[in-house]
């Protein structure tokens, strides 16, 4: 089994007149495709995501429905928190990040101790 590629993503400044659907729709249009056609150019790029509001908007589907083809979207039913794969190497990040030393200070700092942490794990 590989490795699973790690994105941390910050969510951009965007105009607060926008709705959190239109918000989540403009993110995967500007952020996520892009991302996803660089790192798998191949279109075996997995996406997934939990089932808040935003995500499950009837725009919001229609665009994973009309990029489909460029990544693979795995659908997470309603109330359904534990299926995410990467959830158990979290408690694995979280030892690794807190054994470091000095400790990480800041956002930047916390998110280079996670993307180090985790090209150090064992594939």
């Amino acid at each position: 089994m590989g490795r699973l590629k790690l994105a941390l993503y910050k969510t951009p400044d965007i105009s607060r007149d926008q709705s959190d659907r239109d918000r989540y729709v403009s993110i995967l249009s500007d952020h996520l495709h892009p991302f996803m056609s660089i790192v798998h150019s191949n279109g075996f790029g997995q996406f997934q995501q939990d089932s808040a509001t935003p995500h499950t908007s009837r725009v919001a589907i229609k665009w994973l429905q009309v990029h489909s083809i460029d990544f693979i979207h795995f659908y997470w039913p309603p109330k359904s928190p534990y299926m995410n794969i990467i959830e158990p190497i979290w408690v694995v990040l979280q030892c690794a990040v807190q054994k470091r030393s000095p400790p990480p200070r800041t956002p930047l700092d916390l998110s280079t101790a996670l993307q180090d942490s985790w090209c150090e794990l064992p594939p």
